[in-house]
């Protein structure tokens, strides 16, 4: 072809349809020198080569460049450049510290913020893997010579070689993703790898070689991090999240040698993947059916900003591209003596009013922000409110004790919009038994049947998360239509007793109902230390033991609910990379992401004749 017949270059990319094929897009941060912006051509070369579409960004703090561009970008690369000002953490500046560059220190450390976030894959060069530090709760030494002293006196980390030419060793964790993508590159470059690097092994690590410019380090890298690889003189060269999350940094410039393409290839892999969830929430429905972000009400918390007292609100629903939640009003349930009002912030005479407190400050947060939030009481208003662009708050009761004992609220509260109520809390109340209780009415009480009845009446979901076993059954058995347990898990993997055992997930299965698996730490590991790998077996085995027809998520956020990789509502993202990791199919993700949960609210508002019906 002639290179220089425009005609003819043109022709051969209209000769097929679609003209090319959809790739992520991996922004790069430019440098700045001067008057320029400026980027290596080892950076964008790389991302070609692994099958990304590089896209320069800019230094710029404006943040609607910012968000916007994260909004057209599906994974992040940090470049490598001059030292970032000492003051953005807290410090004076060492003697020892060169030339910094102010263009570029705001720009980067707010791009890598945002993109944390929104769970984006990043990927830190030189530079790089010290603003991952600087932005994510670490330290970088100002100079080498200002690090305590490691297992061997410092080596030279600033080489005079070629770019492309290794001059160091770096020993790597082999329990880390940085030893797997190494373990894992394609056979072809491998064999490259092989000959000029081979990887030896030595103890509990892997050893590479690398090049090396740069004269400071990480120091220490936070807990968002873990050290994966240092240099034999103990200097940092590499650090990955401690919460599963695509971020990875190295010290070195893979960019300049054929041996980094896997670190490239594996940004591009977790880009494809990130985007791919994308489109899948493009597409279906993500509900949550448990949240108590109403307790902090009290702190004058605010929904339309991201508000760190709180793990859901509208900024973290986007980034975790969460749909819809149901927000509950939770009512603790007061020891035997106790007064209800002794235990919530609010003055109130009674459960009944504190309720409709919570409902109206629901309400009131709703209409405050009335272009991005809408309620909802219907599967049919969740559906039309993700059509016209808005989340969806859905109400929800936690503790039957709201009615104060009186069966007339059902009716009040149905027309609140509330579409369940869970029957009890942690103790017994006058309903049920509960999970943690005292066994007061060996099950459901007689006023509880009357409750169950009312509730199915006028098209309300019975939730029996929190229940006792002997609760359970009764509920099931007295029940008109299904069931759901809105935030358990499964007694199998975790023996708690507010968990369902296999049994119970099997009678509420054939009853039509479902069981929506919960974030709580101490629900997911009977020792603690649970994260999102646990909450994904217990999903697993839920669905093993009842079908895909009968599971969903229900976090209890702001109640406790929340492990790593699954902290927050901007984290939820993540879950629907799990599952397609997994190789669920979109109409099963769907299932799982509410849709299961929303067939049953339908089942039970159609039954009842008293809702306008999905």
């Amino acid at each position: 072809m002639n290179r220089f017949d425009l005609k003819e270059q043109l022709d051969n990319i209209y000769a097929q349809f679609p003209s090319a094929e959809h790739r992520p897009v991996i922004g790069i941060t430019g440098n700045y020198e001067g008057v320029a912006s400026t980027l290596g051509q080892g950076y964008y070369k790389s991302v070609v080569q692994a099958g990304g579409v590089p896209l320069i960004i800019p230094p710029c703090t404006d943040k609607n460049v910012l968000l916007n561009t994260l909004d057209r970008i599906d994974a992040l690369v940090l470049s490598g450049g001059a030292d970032i000002n000492p003051l953005f953490s807290g410090e004076e500046p060492a003697p020892q510290l060169r030339g910094i560059n102010s263009e570029r220190d705001l720009p980067e450390l707010l791009i890598t913020r945002l993109a944390y976030n929104r769970q984006m894959p990043i990927l830190g060069i030189c530079r790089g893997i010290q603003t991952l530090a600087c932005a994510l709760g670490g330290a970088v030494a100002q100079d080498l010579s200002l690090l305590t002293s490691g297992p061997l006196p410092l080596i030279k980390h600033s080489q005079d070689a070629e770019r492309s030419e290794p001059t160091h060793t770096v020993r790597v964790e082999k329990d880390s993703v940085l030893a797997r993508i190494y373990a894992q590159q394609p056979s072809s470059l491998q064999n490259s790898y092989v000959k000029t690097q081979p990887l030896s092994v030595l103890g509990s690590q892997l050893t590479i070689h690398v090049n090396s410019f740069h004269h400071q380090a990480v120091s220490n890298p936070g807990s968002k991090f873990r050290v994966t690889a240092t240099a034999l003189d103990g200097v940092v060269e590499a650090i990955e999240s401690t919460e599963y999350k695509s971020i990875l940094g190295v010290q070195w410039h893979p960019e300049c040698m054929a041996e980094g393409q896997p670190l490239f290839q594996w940004l591009v892999g977790e880009a494809n993947a990130y985007r791919q969830a994308h489109e899948v929430h493009n597409r279906v429905l993500t509900l949550d059916t448990h949240c108590d972000t109403p307790m902090f009400f009290p702190q004058g918390i605010h929904f339309d900003q991201r508000d760190p007292r709180i793990l859901v609100d509208l900024h973290k629903m986007t980034e975790g591209r969460l749909d819809a939640t149901i927000m509950v009003a939770y009512l603790p349930q007061p020891k035997e003596g106790e007064s209800f009002p002794s235990k919530v912030s609010f003055d109130v005479k009674g459960p009944t009013e504190y309720a409709d407190l919570i409902f109206d400050k629901i309400e009131e947060i709703v209409h405050q922000n009335y272009q991005y939030l809408s309620l909802a009481q219907t599967p049919d208003d969740l559906y039309d409110n993700k059509r016209h662009g808005l989340k969806s708050i859905m109400l929800g009761i936690e503790n039957g004790l709201a009615l104060g004992g009186d069966l007339r609220q059902l009716q009040h509260f149905a027309q609140r919009g509330v579409v369940y109520m869970t029957l009890c809390h942690n103790g017994d109340n006058d309903i049920c038994d509960s999970a943690r209780g005292s066994h007061t009415h060996n099950g459901v009480s007689s006023f509880g049947e009357q409750v169950i009845g009312e509730m199915n009446r006028l098209g309300m979901m019975v939730d029996l998360s929190h229940a006792s076993e002997k609760s359970f059954y009764d509920a099931l058995s007295i029940s008109s239509t299904p069931i759901v347990c809105s935030h358990s898990s499964c007694r199998s993997l975790c023996d708690h007793p507010r968990n369902l055992t296999d049994e119970q997930m099997r009678a509420l299965a054939a009853k039509g109902g479902v069981m929506q698996v919960t974030l709580y730490d101490g629900f997911l590991r009977k020792d603690g230390g649970a994260s999102i790998v646990d909450a994904m077996a217990h999903l697993e085995h839920a669905i093993k033991v009842m079908g895909i027809d009968h599971v969903g998520i229900g976090t209890d956020f702001d109640g406790d609910g929340g492990v790593p990789g699954l902290a927050d509502s901007s984290e939820l993202i993540n879950f629907t990379r799990q599952l397609l990791a997994r190789h669920y199919c979109e109409r099963d993700i769907q299932k799982i992401w509410g849709g299961n949960f929303l067939r049953v609210m339908k089942q039970v508002q159609a039954a009842s004749g008293q809702r306008p019906q999905a």
